[in-house]
Order: C-alpha cells, then sequence, then structure tokens
C-alpha cells in the first residue's frame, strides 16, 4: 500500500494542476464519486483504495505547485519529529493557501502532536469548514474531546468520521450505543 509521502511525490511528479482541470462540475462529481466509493467499499482493501484515492485528490487541491510542496516539506519534517519546522512550514501554508483544507488539516496534526489542543481543535474547525468530509479531521477531534473527556462529543465526531468512511481504522474507537429497545440499569424490562 502507498504511503501518503509517497502518494504527494507521485503528486509532485504529475503536471500541476490535476484535480482542477477541467469544469468545477467535473471536479465535484469526481468528489462525489470518490466518497461514494470509500463509503460502499465492501472490504477493508477496497476502503483503504478509496482512502487513498481521496488522499491524492485532497493533496492535488493545493493551489499551486509550491503549496504542494510545502505541504509534503512540513510532513516530511513531521515524520521525522521536528514539529517545530513543520509548524512553521504549515503557518505560511494556511496564511498563503486559507482557502487549502488540507493546510488546516496538516497542522491541526502537528498541533496535536504538540500537544496544542485547543490551537488543533481551531485548525480542524477550519478544516471541515473547508471540506465536510475530512474524515480525518473528524477522527482527530474525536481523538482530542475524547482525550479531554468529553467522550459524547468525542463518540459523535468519530461516528460521523465513520459514516463518511466505515473503513475508518479508528473506528475501534466508537463504544455501542444502547439501543432503546435494550434493557439496562434504570430500564423497565
Amino acid at each position: 500500500m502507498p504511503t501518503r509521502r509517497s502518494l504527494l511525490l507521485a503528486l509532485l511528479l504529475l503536471p500541476w494542476p490535476t484535480f482542477a482541470q477541467g469544469s468545477d462540475d467535473a471536479a465535484a462529481m469526481r468528489r462525489d464519486e470518490l466518497f461514494r466509493r470509500l463509503r460502499n467499499a465492501m472490504t477493508e482493501r477496497e476502503g483503504r483504495l478509496a482512502e487513498d484515492a481521496v488522499w491524492r485528490m485532497w493533496m492535488e487541491m493545493a493551489p499551486s505547485l509550491d503549496i504542494a510542496r510545502a505541504v509534503a516539506d512540513a510532513m516530511d519534517a513531521r515524520e521525522s519529529y521536528d514539529f517545530d519546522k513543520a509548524l512553521v512550514i504549515l503557518d505560511r501554508v494556511v496564511m498563503q493557501a486559507s482557502g487549502y483544507s488540507e493546510g488546516w488539516n496538516q497542522r491541526a496534526f502537528v498541533r496535536f502532536l504538540k500537544e496544542d489542543f485547543d490551537g488543533s481543535l481551531e485548525d480542524i474547525e477550519r478544516a471541515l469548514a473547508l471540506e465536510p468530509k475530512h474524515f480525518a479531521a473528524l477522527a482527530g477531534k474525536a481523538m482530542i474531546l475524547m482525550r479531554q473527556g468529553r467522550m459524547e462529543l468525542g463518540q459523535e465526531a468519530l461516528r460521523q468520521a465513520v459514516e463518511i468512511h466505515p473503513w475508518l481504522r479508528e473506528r475501534s474507537m466508537l463504544l455501542p450505543v444502547p439501543s432503546e429497545a435494550t434493557p439496562g440499569p434504570g430500564r423497565d424490562i
């Protein structure tokens, strides 16, 4: 399975821009099709392939090759545990491309790793405002909220993410929802 880094490198070798070529209608149709494939994947393998396609789309949506390279550099720095360098790069990305959801999502992830949970949540909200189906941003939001002891809100965000991406790795963190029909403490049988 390709790594996100190999996907980014492949993207940088393509003629620029790729996702934005053609009409907005064609791009919207492609986006809808990718999310449909993701949601309807019958096996985990199909789900991973669909997930990779969505990640490629998000990376291709960078408004310029310079922004795409900067995100790739930030991801390299993050993978090398140089979170400060990654954050400096991503600060520039979100300033130069405030309409690029993946810039916000990547900065949110670095802020999460630096345990700046409030900053991370702010960036996640920006990413979700630009890309409401960003399952990784929703999963990150869930992780932070649950870590803060806000389990109900965290579970709600994780359920939203899993609704978009049923094969999401974090799905194992979902707690069962008690059914109204299931007897339990304080319920009549």
